[in-house]
């Protein structure tokens, strides 16, 4: 609600050529809707950035797990993955145009920008394990298995569910972002049609379809699944308490 009144706030104090009303863009929202584009864009842009998303934490969490696991291969990769944290998502954008173009520049994107994040966070599950679990797991010849199970899973899960929903976030913003330069459609390209107009409303109204995306994803799946990811905890946030 803070937020709203700021929002009119703004709008009142600047107009609306800086900031719509809420009533220009829910009216702008509508329209984007009866026009039957919120539904294909939202849908072109999930699936540029879950494709990207999904290559870019399968890749970091294989090449985190293993860094983990080798001290030699994480002297190798760490570098690596500082220095693709270090190019600015734009620069990567610019540079897939050139060598895919269109939406493969914009899952290339994503990848790039959320692999490295992954990657860090699989190091630091792996390699934060208490050995001394591992030590007693042995010694009472815990199968294998088991030890998958209720070790190392809970303890990776807990550092790699927040790196997987801030990159699930993050992958959403660069997609957006990639296909706004790229012109590979989606909520992007809509962004790109309404700054070419200078249809402020409608701008806002995109921005609206994306940030409420997130929220319905943090609400309806990331929560829950974090709830029940702590059946492993005596901390009293887990399911049933």
């Amino acid at each position: 609600m803070v937020l709203l009144a700021l929002w009119e706030w703004g709008h009142r104090a600047y107009g609306p050529l800086v900031l719509p009303g809420l009533d220009d863009t829910a009216l702008a929202l509508l329209r984007l809707v009866e026009d039957g584009r919120v539904g294909p864009a939202l849908a072109e842009t999930a699936g540029n950035a879950g494709v990207g998303w999904a290559a870019g934490a399968l890749a970091g969490l294989a090449a985190g797990t293993l860094a983990g696991l080798r001290d030699a291969v994480q002297r190798a990769l760490q570098p690596v993955a500082v220095v693709f944290l270090g190019i600015p998502a734009i620069a990567w954008v610019v540079m897939a145009l050139l060598w895919f173009g269109g939406r493969w520049a914009v899952v290339f994107t994503v990848a790039v920008a959320t692999g490295p994040l992954v990657f860090a966070a699989a190091v630091e599950g792996v390699r934060s394990l208490d050995g001394a679990l591992l030590r007693m797991a042995r010694a009472f010849r815990v199968p294998v298995t088991a030890q998958l199970v209720h070790l190392h899973a809970p303890h990776m899960l807990s550092h790699l569910f927040p790196a997987f929903a801030t990159t699930l976030a993050m992958s959403w913003k660069v997609s957006v972002m990639a296909e706004l330069l790229a012109g590979a459609g989606g909520i992007g390209d809509g962004l790109a049609r309404a700054r070419a107009h200078v249809d402020t409303a409608e701008i806002m109204a995109w921005v609206v379809v994306v940030v409420g995306v997130l929220v319905v994803v943090d609400l309806a799946l990331l929560q829950p699944l974090q709830r029940r990811m702590w059946f492993w905890r005596d901390d009293g946030r887990s399911v049933g308490r």
